[in-house]
């Protein structure tokens, strides 16, 4: 009886025990949860802290964009202004430069003048043309050091060139004597030109004789009428002009080159270019 009671109070001590200490546990289960509910409640605050952030993050970056491509623009469009800017100023200093080279030009004379033997002397280029059509250029080197003077060039002996240069006086008036020579040497080409579009243009006058300087020049064509063959003699005295000072008109008929028309043919070879003269003379039929 003894033992069995002894047992029934040590179960009933250990109940005891086991409920004193669920009911220790309680308190602390509670505050846990509490403080977990706390945590919750702030990692709500901090979710939604985030989220707001995030969103104010994102618009910022829109914006940014926005200001981005807004600057963007207006610096293509400064770029735009700014490359006309540049255009203008570049065109403005390319006419400054071409008027610089203008007025060097002409005070030259309008030739082309390089520096040769460092600086002790020059080499003029003078082109020669015909009816807005370039022919042969020459060149003159010329001596500045110790004395003016031509030291060489590759003109045509037939041109008087030292002539030229004393009539001018090249030590004082070189411009001048430039243009004296540039007109014999154009006159000479003009002559040669006009020759070679004789023999192209008209087949039927034959070109009896000629000169190297094409200072004479010896034509024979048929007047139609007639049939009778005229020689033609066109002396170029001035050797400075692409134009006859004299012509001479020989054939069977002695009357014919004291026929009026005859005559103004005589005056219009004068006046006008061979090749062009000849095509007047064959349109109103006086050669054939």
């Amino acid at each position: 009886m003894e033992a069995a009671s002894t047992k029934g109070v040590l179960s009933h001590l250990s109940l005891l025990e086991v409920q004193a200490r669920s009911r220790r546990s309680r308190p602390q289960q509670q505050s846990r949860v509490t403080e977990l509910k706390a945590k919750v409640e702030a990692l709500k605050v901090q979710k939604e802290q985030l989220e707001a952030e995030i969103q104010t993050h994102q618009n910022l970056q829109k914006l940014r964009s926005s200001l981005d491509k807004q600057c963007a623009d207006e610096d293509d469009v400064e770029m735009e202004e700014d490359s006309e800017n540049s255009e203008l100023l570049r065109l403005m200093a390319r006419h400054t430069q071409l008027k610089d080279l203008l007025h060097a030009h002409h005070l030259i004379g309008g030739y082309d003048v390089i520096k040769t033997r460092q600086g002790k002397g020059v080499c003029v280029s003078l082109a020669t043309a015909y009816e807005g059509v370039y022919l042969d250029t020459y060149n003159l080197e010329i001596d500045l050091k110790p004395a003016v003077r031509i030291s060489r060039h590759n003109i045509p002996p037939f041109i008087p060139v030292n002539s030229l240069a004393k009539e001018n006086n090249m030590q004082t008036h070189m411009r001048a004597f430039l243009d004296a020579l540039s007109q014999h040497l154009n006159a000479f080409a003009g002559r040669k030109q006009e020759l070679k579009l004789l023999k192209e243009q008209h087949k039927s006058v034959e070109v009896m004789e000629s000169n190297v300087l094409c200072s004479i020049l010896v034509l024979m064509f048929t007047v139609p009428k007639e049939k009778t063959a005229v020689l033609c003699t066109l002396d170029y005295i001035d050797h400075s002009s692409c134009l006859p000072k004299r012509v001479h008109l020989e054939c069977e008929d002695k009357q014919l080159p004291d026929s009026p028309q005859w005559k103004k043919n005589c005056s219009l070879l004068m006046e006008t270019p061979v090749h062009t003269a000849l095509t007047a003379m064959r349109k109103v039929g006086d050669i054939v």
